[in-house]
């Protein structure tokens, strides 16, 4: 039986990780399971609207505009710059688009939201000490996120029912596994248990 969560306070910052039209729908980064996370993602967001971040994953405009260290990345996946993709889909699925304000929306070209040049301000100004994380896809740019805001010493809470991912088994293996070697910084806890927790 795990410890209750610790208590959240106004410090605390919930980010919507990468939730885009790109991987809802039939694009070869679709996941198929990301109309499951929308419930509880939508009830974090209702629960402190003033207190969201949401970020967008931007693929390059095209191969050769990829930066050095992305282009055998994108050369593996060229159906996915933004000359072949059809217009609209970088942005945000319809029921989050209209809560992200530009203000609250920070685009990245990189797996951890902290790649996007606005995050860490955006936090600075929010004062965030605690970020809740949620989005797609839990073992890459949920993890990703989550390793890389422990380094920069904020405390984490992951959603578990509020992530999801291609690879149900990365998925499993990294909310199971790999997310409880960070105890005592990384906090994994449903839906139910972040909002009872965060007064």
């Amino acid at each position: 039986m795990s410890p209750p969560l610790a208590p959240l306070g106004a410090e605390a910052v919930h980010v919507v990780i990468d939730m885009q039209r790109l991987f809802a729908e039939g694009t070869h980064w679709n996941v198929p399971t990301l109309p499951d996370v929308l419930p509880p993602i939508q009830k974090l967001i209702e629960h402190r609207p003033e207190r969201v971040v949401f970020t967008r994953f931007i693929t390059p405009p095209s191969l050769p505009a990829a930066p050095d260290g992305w282009q055998e990345f994108y050369r593996h996946w060229p159906q996915l710059t933004q000359d072949r993709l059809p217009p609209g889909i970088l942005d945000l699925v319809a029921p989050l688009a209209k809560r992200a304000t530009p203000a609250k929306l920070v685009d990245k070209e990189g797996f951890s939201s902290f790649s996007g040049r606005a995050f860490h301000a955006v936090l600075r100004n929010l004062e965030a000490k605690t970020l809740v994380l949620s989005g797609v896809e839990t073992d890459v740019c949920v993890l990703a996120t989550a390793v890389e805001a422990v380094d920069r010493g904020y405390r984490v809470v992951v959603a578990a029912d509020a992530v999801t991912s291609f690879s149900a088994a990365a998925h499993r293996a990294v909310l199971d596994h790999v997310l409880p070697r960070f105890e005592y910084r990384i906090d994994v806890a449903s839906t139910a248990e972040i909002l009872a927790a965060w007064k």
